[in-house]
């Protein structure tokens, strides 16, 4: 079974993205924040990881850039969850940084999402 973790500091969210990831047969890690993210990852080796870019303390860039420290993870796919205020531009700049990675507008649909993770990881 995949794993995967999502980072947002939306509870609402969280909750939305999980339920749909679990009855699709997905297991399904939160973090609310990006230090709780660098902590969760160590126990639970995601197979992909969203993240929301506009979090408080750690964004989602700097995350993404800590995640990538490890070795044992620089592979795994980083989804990044946006907001309607940033810019495309941005994102495709700072993914160039880091490897593996993509985006997903948060106005999405949650099948949209799924269709996603699918093409992502199956």
């Amino acid at each position: 079974m995949n794993r995967i973790l999502v980072v947002d500091d939306d509870q609402g969210i969280r909750d939305l993205i999980k339920e749909k990831l679990e009855k699709s047969g997905y297991k399904v890690i939160t973090a609310a924040s990006g230090q709780e993210a660098l902590i969760l990852y160590k126990t639970n080796r995601p197979d992909l990881i969203m993240l929301d870019i506009a979090m408080p303390g750690i964004d989602g860039y700097q995350t993404a850039v800590e995640l990538r420290k490890d070795p044992k993870i620089e592979h795994v796919p980083i989804l990044f969850l946006t907001g309607k205020d940033i810019q495309e531009e941005s994102i495709i700049e700072h993914c160039k940084g880091i490897d593996n990675c993509g985006y997903v507008p948060k106005i999405f649909t949650l099948e949209q999402l799924l269709d996603k993770v699918k093409e992502i990881i199956g």
